[in-house]
């Protein structure tokens, strides 16, 4: 019979890693949506800057979108 294993359990790290990710100022899983409302706000002013408001607005209006799954 083998001995018991003294010390952490093995599920027990993988638990203590995952706490660790529930104590971040932002969700891990809003990341990804605040990157793509990022690259959209900035992508969006350069459109206007060079002069192509209806694309700016498309644009403008996908990171609003994505925007809403930061609440």
């Amino acid at each position: 019979m083998p001995k018991p294993r003294r010390g952490r359990t093995r599920g027990s790290r993988a638990d203590d890693i995952g706490a660790a990710w529930d104590d971040t100022a932002v969700r891990v899983s809003r990341i990804p949506w605040l990157v793509t409302v990022l690259i959209c706000v900035v992508a969006a002013v350069l459109l206007l800057v060079s002069g192509y408001q209806g694309y700016a607005a498309v644009v403008f209006a996908v990171g609003a979108s994505a925007a809403i799954n930061l609440t």
